[in-house]
């Protein structure tokens, strides 16, 4: 997805969050892929820390291809 992104603002200047993320929103690919953006001006707070049991209670599961990359995080069973 990076790839078709990154084309997409090629030799356009980034000097604003809202034209990174318009730019990615408006992101497509002749294979039909649609990329939806939104700007999250939502505070979060910083320094939280994950236990190892919170860590382990995750339903993480690799990618059939690549999957120390690509993992998808489902509600557990």
């Amino acid at each position: 997805m990076f790839c078709h992104i990154t084309q997409n603002w090629r030799g356009r200047p980034l000097e604003t969050v809202e034209t990174v993320v318009n730019l990615i929103g408006a992101t497509t690919t002749a294979a039909g892929l649609k990329i939806r953006a939104g700007l999250d001006r939502n505070r979060y707070p910083k320094g939280l820390r994950v236990t190892d049991d919170e860590m382990e209670a995750l339903n993480v599961r690799a990618g059939r291809a690549r999957g120390q990359w690509n993992y998808r995080i489902t509600p557990s069973d």
